[in-house]
């Protein structure tokens, strides 16, 4: 009987310190938001979405993205 009192007692302690560091990187992530892992978008990026909404033409989507080499 005697490794059955050890054994709660480790579950005990695992317990107490999963707690607060679950918490803790919860709290991390509720800071960080969607800033962790999202990259901001190129300027490419940016021409193509512009383009895709219509708000500017073939002619000047070519244009600028010959200037910007890609």
């Amino acid at each position: 009987m005697y490794g059955f009192e050890h054994f709660g007692a480790g579950w005990g302690m695992l317990l107490f310190w999963l707690v607060p560091i679950a918490l803790l990187v919860l709290v991390v992530r509720y800071l960080l938001g969607d800033k962790a892992g999202k990259a901001e978008p190129t300027p490419l990026d940016i021409l193509k979405t512009r383009y895709a909404k219509g708000e500017i033409d073939e002619e000047e989507y070519q244009r600028k993205k010959r200037e910007l080499g890609g």
